[in-house]
């Protein structure tokens, strides 16, 4: 009856969860310590994370390529369609040379050629007012200068005279 006393007393009721208590804490600590926290990332996640990261990296310098290409190209094509552009107006300017009534009213304009019997003025530019010969003011004609003027408004020819008697005038 001693040894029942023993067993259903407080005392060592508590000494014998005390004890359970501690066992359990040394094994709960002991299995930290072997078997470590597992993480997440597994072997498999992680080698597929590497792959995934080889593959952009091997990718990236193709899709650079490949994009920096297709801007090139786009820039080709913008400048096949400019030349085509530049092209076309060439044609009509030829068929427009091929016109003889055109060739005549550029060289009219730009050469100064008068028809025999028509009387050709040229105005002087120094702010003079006038008329010319069909009858419109000078500050119109002004607007109008010919192409083949130069930016004193004398005509081709007597810039051609003017750059030879320099010529000759240096040493």
């Amino acid at each position: 009856m001693a040894a029942d006393r023993d067993r259903f007393s407080t005392a060592t009721r508590i000494r014998a969860l005390g004890t359970q208590a501690a066992e359990r804490v040394y094994r709960a600590q002991n299995r930290r310590m072997r078997a470590p926290r597992r993480s997440r990332l597994t072997g498999r996640a992680a080698l597929l994370v590497l792959v995934l990261c080889s593959l952009v990296v091997a990718l990236a310098y193709p899709m650079r390529q490949y994009v920096t290409q297709r801007a090139e190209i786009a820039e080709q094509r913008r400048l096949v369609e400019e030349l085509r552009d530049r092209v076309e107006k060439k044609r009509d300017e030829k068929a427009r040379w091929k016109d003889p009534a055109y060739v005549e009213r550029m060289i009219r304009e730009h050469l100064l050629y008068v028809r025999p019997g028509e009387v050709g003025y040229t105005l002087p530019e120094d702010g003079t007012a006038g008329r010319t010969a069909d009858g419109a003011s000078e500050d119109a004609s002004r607007s109008r200068r010919p192409a083949g003027q130069g930016p004193t408004g004398q005509a081709w020819y007597r810039h051609l005279w003017d750059g030879v008697d320099e010529a000759d005038r240096r040493p």
